[in-house]
Order: structure tokens, then C-alpha cells, then sequence
């Protein structure tokens, strides 16, 4: 019994130590993606889809204009012919009048020479993303307005690219109409066409960075384990400033490590921990999970907030970010809170 207890004993003071030691820093000084005050950045998911429709380079524009250092989340699919191009899903149905469309059999600039209409809403009534019925849907904001692209609030200088389309974008063009603005990128293919347009976003952050400091300020982003071990390989290897979000798999490990106060054992370097307020009954918004995650130098965000007592929420907990359809709400919310910022 003497000798169980002495080992117990030792095995506490071993966790003890394990708990305090310092841990392994994700990013190398500041992480932008951190707040460097109490005030959440406000990251317009896919540009403020209850506001302008999303992924399109309307949508930025009207999100810039409510707040000028405002993160960009995006979603990204490869075209036929080699395109890295806006779209939460993988294929054109529900954003444009294209019926049995996946982005991959499309090319580009058959979308800008017949100007396909990115403004639609329509309803996925079929397997794999396909809109079967093929009634089209035009796209109404949260009041239930229609909107065209001459009711953004554009940057002086800059012109609606149509007066009534909401045209195909490319990430190249978000990239390069927002020089300063920190984004999100989330890979939404996988398998070959994944791995294609893993590598075409690659060969665009590397054509664009000695302008447009890719590196410095856009986090890769996947549901997909297969797109972050291409994260993780190409970080570990030629590419070691590659930003990037982890996959569930890893998100999970870390959180199993800090509930044990064990994250020292955690070894993925993702920029940030972009996670829901909770995962079935588990809460995700505990002061452990965020102060951990900190203590890796790891932001915190949350998503997708659309609801004005969970930003408040969110806000009072003093998060990194909040990603939500509505940023002209958050904005408002976040101005009451410091008046002063």
C-alpha cells in the first residue's frame, strides 16, 4: 500500500509538472488571428451570406464596408480548366442558374462569357448537390430583399463589376481587392480533384506572395483529413509559414489533451481552432478550451453565429473571433460593447 501511494504520488506531481510547463507555441510571435484586445474580430462567413450572396466579390466589398479590418471566410472549388474559384458547394446548382453543374466539369470562362448569375438561392433536392427539380430561386436577404450588385457600398475608386449579375469570382481577385484584409480559405473538394486544387491554391499563394504577403495573412481551411495532411506535409516541409485550421480528427485530440490539462503532448501547429459553440453535448465555450488554446497561441473562433444572444455570448467570453452571416449585426453589437475601439 505504501509503495501504491508513493507511486501515486509521484504520478501527480509528474502531471503536475506536465500541467505548468509551457507549451509549444503554434505560431512565432503575434498570431494575427488572435484578438490583441477583448473585441472578437467580426470574419464574414463566405462574406455575409444573409447579406449579399455569398462567395461572390459583392459580398466582400459590402462586408469591407461595414468594417474595413474585417477577416474574409471564403469556400473554394477547382473548374475544369484549372480555375481556383468561389463556391461553398461542389457544384453550381444552388448559387447559379446551372442545373446538374459540379464545379469541376464547368470551365471558368464559360461562367464569365454566358455571365452566369451567382445570385440565386436554389433548394438541393438530390444526391451530391444537384437542384433535380430545377425551379430557381432568386437570392433575398435576412428582410427578404432582393439585392443587386449596384446596392453595395464600394471602395472609392472601384465600380460595380455589372449593374444586375453577381458574377463568377476568382480567389485571385479576392485575394488582390483586398490586400490587407486577413482571410479564411476552406477547401471544400477531395480525392484527385482535392489534391489538384490543393496544389492550385499552392501555386497561387506562392505566385502572390512577394505582393500580396499570402502567407502572412490566409488560413487554409478543410472538413477533409485529406486536405490537412496536405496542410500538415506541406508545412512540415518546403512551406513551414503555411497558416491553416485543423480538420475534427485533430481538433478533437486537442480537446481530450486540455480536459486532462495534457496539451503539451499536442503537436499540430494550426493558426487557429475554428469550431460551433458546441459539438452534440459537448460545450465548446469554456474558459479551459479558449485559455488553453491560447496558451499555444492558437485563436479561437466560432461559428456560424447568426443569433444576437450567442454573439453576446460570445462576445462577454472574450473569444477571437466570431464568423457569421450577419456582420452589419455583430458590428452594431461589438460597437455597444466598446464604443470606444
Amino acid at each position: 500500500m505504501k509503495k501504491i501511494i508513493i507511486g501515486l504520488i509521484g504520478l501527480m506531481m509528474v502531471w503536475v509538472v506536465l500541467a505548468v510547463l509551457p507549451r509549444a507555441q503554434a505560431i512565432d510571435g503575434d498570431n494575427p488571428f488572435r484578438s490583441q484586445s477583448n473585441r472578437p474580430h467580426i470574419i464574414a462567413h463566405a462574406g455575409g451570406n444573409m447579406e449579399f450572396p455569398d462567395n461572390t466579390l459583392e459580398a466582400y466589398y459590402h462586408a469591407y464596408s461595414i468594417d474595413p479590418n474585417i477577416i474574409m471566410e471564403t469556400d473554394v472549388n477547382l473548374t475544369k480548366d484549372g480555375v481556383v474559384v468561389l463556391s461553398h458547394d461542389r457544384t453550381f446548382d444552388r448559387k447559379t442558374s446551372l442545373i446538374n453543374a459540379p464545379v469541376h466539369d464547368i470551365e471558368y470562362q464559360y461562367l464569365i462569357d454566358e455571365k452566369i448569375n451567382f445570385g440565386y438561392e436554389n433548394i438541393i433536392d438530390g444526391p451530391n448537390g444537384f437542384n433535380v427539380d430545377g425551379t430557381l430561386i432568386p437570392y433575398v436577404n435576412y428582410r427578404g430583399e432582393t439585392v443587386t450588385p449596384l446596392d453595395v457600398t464600394y471602395p472609392e475608386g472601384i465600380s460595380p463589376r455589372d449593374d444586375s449579375i453577381f458574377l463568377a469570382t476568382r480567389l485571385e481577385e479576392l485575394i488582390i481587392a483586398f490586400p490587407n484584409n486577413y482571410m479564411i480559405v476552406e477547401l471544400k473538394q477531395y480525392g484527385e480533384i482535392g489534391d489538384a486544387l490543393f496544389d492550385a491554391v499552392i501555386e497561387l499563394f506562392d505566385r502572390l506572395d512577394d505582393d500580396y504577403n499570402t502567407y502572412q495573412r490566409i488560413i487554409l481551411a478543410s472538413f477533409h483529413e485529406q486536405q490537412f495532411e496536405n496542410f500538415k506535409a506541406l508545412q512540415n516541409s518546403t512551406h513551414p509559414q503555411l497558416l491553416y485550421s485543423p480538420q475534427e480528427t485533430s481538433l478533437r485530440q486537442f480537446y481530450i489533451l486540455q480536459l486532462l490539462r495534457l496539451s503539451v503532448f499536442y503537436r499540430d501547429r494550426p493558426a487557429a481552432f475554428q469550431v460551433p459553440m458546441a459539438q452534440g453535448s459537448v460545450d465548446l465555450t469554456t474558459n479551459l478550451f479558449v485559455a488553453s488554446a491560447r496558451r499555444h497561441n492558437i485563436a479561437v473562433h466560432y461559428w456560424t453565429i447568426n443569433d444576437e444572444d450567442e454573439m453576446r455570448k460570445l462576445i462577454e467570453l472574450g473569444v477571437d473571433g466570431i464568423m457569421t452571416d450577419r456582420p452589419t449585426l455583430l458590428k452594431s453589437l461589438l460597437d455597444e460593447y466598446f464604443p470606444e475601439s
